[in-house]
């Protein structure tokens, strides 16, 4: 089993910045992919951006058009570590923020994520 603790949601304004946290602990051996889904009010949930993780391979990073350019997916392999670094934030960003765990990276689908966290929650106000 992996676990997955996020960290660093909260509140700020339009243009501001935050930073997401992602730390993977238990069988991560079997993980080569992290990456951030997004669910809005009223909305279904959606992808952010994926990184490849772990390995001897390059490091790959794959963004949902709507925040490339505004938002930078790192790692700490080291740590099992992501961050997401959210920069230019509006108000359609507002959401809950989930870290979620594959064994490959590629896929928008959530079902292709075996692990999930619970969870922060981002409000960016206008």
């Amino acid at each position: 089993q992996v676990q997955l603790v996020e960290s660093g949601g909260g509140s700020v304004q339009a243009g501001g910045s935050l930073r997401l946290s992602c730390a993977a602990s238990g069988y991560t051996y079997s993980i080569r992919c992290m990456g951030w889904f997004r669910q809005a009010p009223g909305k279904e949930r959606e992808g952010v951006a994926q990184i490849t993780t772990g390995g001897t391979g390059g490091e790959w990073t794959y963004y949902a058009g709507s925040v490339k350019g505004r938002f930078t997916l790192s790692r700490d392999n080291a740590k099992n570590t992501v961050y997401l670094q959210m920069n230019s934030l509006k108000p359609e960003d507002t959401a809950i923020y989930y870290c979620a765990a594959a064994s490959t990276c590629g896929s928008w689908s959530q079902g292709d994520f075996a692990y999930w966290g619970q969870g922060t929650e981002v409000t960016v106000s206008s």
